[in-house]
């Protein structure tokens, strides 16, 4: 088989393409909330674990954040206990936020830490209780409904993620958090993402999902929108452009503009090397929100 120099002048012209964008985010803090098919597919955890592996030797300073409802409603199936659920929010006693932590801080935690050294990156796998880093409160529904020992960060301290980062790790959170009287909460993994950018002043914050972006039309793949500004959003929403499930994602996104993040982006994790796509070429494959 002979040499494919036309391979090569490709690969060539890709790290070309980059070259702008490496320069520009070097020593950016980038917050990856990582979640959905990413999470199962063993091809795509390496992936992903590969793309924020080449962030960090590419200067960038990584964290990810980590949800994991479905292990954890599994584990509590095979305990026998039901998860409760009012208008898709789980109601968590004591016993479920037990669990919570286990199954996030323990199997899910230490197996994403385990994948990112597996590709010559040092990570470790904390959750918002290390050094009171999610400082919660309790949350309630819209309606004002006790969901148990659900929380919303009140307050993110910092000082462990910059030790972390200082000394060359990537930090990996598991989305449980404590209160002023050290009682443990699960928190939503969207928004603890966005409470950690906005603390750490992150140039980005990336949610992979398993759509492909921001669409006009959500059967229509072709009609993904690639940039958004927060006042576009807001004026979708109200038009019915954006829609159902998307919303959630949109307000986070919003909230983690509202807290100082520079550029939100909404990725499909089912494509491969969706990170580095979204930041290193010119296009994006993905939807990124900005301020106006």
């Amino acid at each position: 088989m002979g040499y494919d120099v036309h391979s090569d002048i490709t690969k060539a012209e890709a790290l070309i393409e980059a070259i702008p964008y490496i320069r520009r985010f070097a020593g950016t803090i980038v917050v990856v909330k990582y979640g959905g098919s990413a999470m199962v597919d063993e091809e795509l955890k390496r992936s992903v674990s590969t793309d924020i592996a080449m962030l960090k030797y590419l200067g960038l300073k990584p964290v990810v954040v980590h949800g994991g409802g479905k292990e954890i409603t599994n584990t509590l199936s095979r305990m026998g206990k039901e998860s409760v659920f009012i208008d898709g929010l789980r109601v968590t006693d004591e016993e479920t936020a037990a669990v919570a932590e286990m199954v996030l801080s323990g199997s899910i935690g230490k197996s994403l830490v385990e994948n990112l050294q597996s590709v010559g990156v040092q990570a470790c796998g904390i959750n918002g209780k290390d050094g009171h880093t999610l400082q919660t409160i309790r949350k309630m529904d819209p309606k004002g409904r006790d969901l148990g020992f659900v929380g919303e960060v009140d307050k993110v301290n910092p000082e462990l993620l910059n030790t972390l980062m200082d000394s060359g790790f990537v930090p990996v959170i598991s989305p449980v958090g404590v209160d002023a009287f050290s009682q443990t909460y699960n928190i939503n993994a969207d928004y603890a993402a966005s409470a950690v950018a906005g603390a750490l002043g992150a140039q980005k914050l990336i949610y992979l999902t398993d759509v492909e972006g921001v669409m006009k039309d959500m059967n229509d793949p072709s009609s993904i929108i690639r940039r958004l500004t927060s006042g576009q959003c807001r004026q979708y929403i109200a038009e019915g452009v954006i829609n159902g499930g998307m919303i959630p994602k949109v307000e986070c996104c919003l909230d983690g503009l509202d807290k100082g993040v520079k550029s939100v982006h909404i990725l499909d994790g089912r494509i491969p090397h969706s990170i580095l796509l979204e930041i290193f070429t010119t296009n994006g494959i993905g939807t990124m929100l900005t301020k106006e």
